[in-house]
């Protein structure tokens, strides 16, 4: 039986943490929000975006190596 080995424990995915935290903040929102559902306003205001528009890429943090490359 083939058992597939660990990775090392410094690789991270930088873009798939921020966007579980992402996804909890609108799962706790839409738990504590009385309506049915969270209005599209209520979701900007939970994601920090400024409407259709709106772009928060400062939330994303950068990746570590030299000149953003993925290390490895």
């Amino acid at each position: 039986m083939y058992v597939a080995g660990h990775r090392p424990t410094t690789v991270q995915d930088y873009v798939a943490l921020v966007e579980i935290d992402l996804t909890g903040e609108l799962m706790i929102a839409a738990a504590a929000a009385s309506e049915d559902r969270l209005s599209p306003d209520r979701i900007d205001e939970v994601l920090e975006v400024d409407g259709e528009d709106g772009d928060r890429v400062d939330r994303v943090p950068p990746r570590p190596g030299p000149a953003g490359r993925c290390p490895g």
